[in-house]
């Protein structure tokens, strides 16, 4: 009998060491199911077919169409990219922008397609492609710009001057650095929203992306708002704000971001970035020239 539980306990430290396993790389969404013992995310969404994606649902970044397609700027990028890979399908779980990071780090979907910039604090929790392009604020005030608000701190000297700004967007920073109270924004949860507050009188601005700003101004046709044209764009200790957008992954999807990677800069030499940029009222002026995410999560 005692050489029985000899025995036993001899298998017993083999037995947990099979039943633990070692995992290769981080699993795809729940949505596509347990990946095999040492599968990287990449080589699942290979093996399914799909990837699925986080977005905002901001234009011109990422959103829904009129007919609910997915697109936007960072998403037709990353659809060549993803369908050179061996990646036919992205599916879109929409989420608001604050809680991007926090849905791909519990694994509800396998990479963030937003256009979010990369800042050192954001590179601490997850793993940022290299930009795929640079841009600066915009600011739409009332028509006729009645408070003459042309940057962040002429709207720090009026304390009576509200602005409207996306929860968890890089402009809170900005606008905070220039000294506007907190009091004076009014935070909402996405474009069409900040939209709503400025044409209900609820802010006496809105900020936003240039291009975004743009497209959504194009979008509204309301003459009853305006961009300010001579915005000037603000500079935080000593540097200007103009940002850079990219993809993001997990931290341990290195191999997922890499060949992402590598495509991206065939794009950029090809001109193919260019034309989809343009597409959704970029130009050569956002190109992001040879900025990497290395530099910019150092900065």
């Amino acid at each position: 009998m005692r050489g029985k539980w000899l025995t036993l306990l001899l298998l017993l430290p083999a037995l947990l060491i099979g039943a633990c396993g070692v995992d290769g790389g981080s699993s795809s969404s729940g949505k596509g199911g347990d990946k095999a013992e040492g599968q990287t995310t990449l080589e699942k969404a290979v093996e399914q077919g799909y990837v699925t994606i986080g977005f905002a649902g901001e234009n011109p970044y990422a959103y829904k169409n009129e007919n609910g397609e997915l697109t936007g700027e960072a998403v037709e990028i990353a659809r060549v990219i993803l369908k050179r890979l061996g990646i036919e399908e992205m599916r879109g779980e929409l989420t608001e922008f604050s809680a991007l990071i926090a849905g791909l780090n519990s694994n509800r979907f396998d990479m963030i397609t937003a256009g979010m910039f990369i800042n050192p604090e954001r590179c601490e929790a997850v793993l940022f492609a290299d930009p795929e392009y640079s841009i600066g604020e915009g600011l739409a005030v009332q028509a006729g710009n009645p408070l003459g608000l042309n940057s962040y701190q002429a709207i720090a000297e009026n304390k009576d001057a509200k602005i409207a700004v996306m929860a968890g967007a890089v402009e809170i920073g900005y606008l905070t650095a220039s000294g506007v109270a907190e009091s004076q924004m009014v935070i909402v949860p996405d474009q069409d929203a900040a939209i709503s507050a400025l044409q209900s009188g609820r802010a006496d601005a809105m900020t936003m992306t240039g291009p975004a700003l743009q497209s959504r101004l194009t979008e509204a046709a309301d003459s009853s708002i305006e961009r300010v044209m001579d915005f000037e764009q603000p500079v935080v200790d000593g540097k200007s704000v103009r940002g850079y957008g990219a993809t993001a992954f997990r931290m341990e999807d290195t191999s997922f971001r890499d060949a992402f990677n590598a495509e991206l800069a065939k794009m950029k030499e090809s001109g193919e970035l260019l034309e989809i940029l343009q597409s959704f009222g970029f130009t050569e002026q956002e190109l992001p020239g040879d900025m990497t995410a290395a530099k910019l999560c150092q900065a």
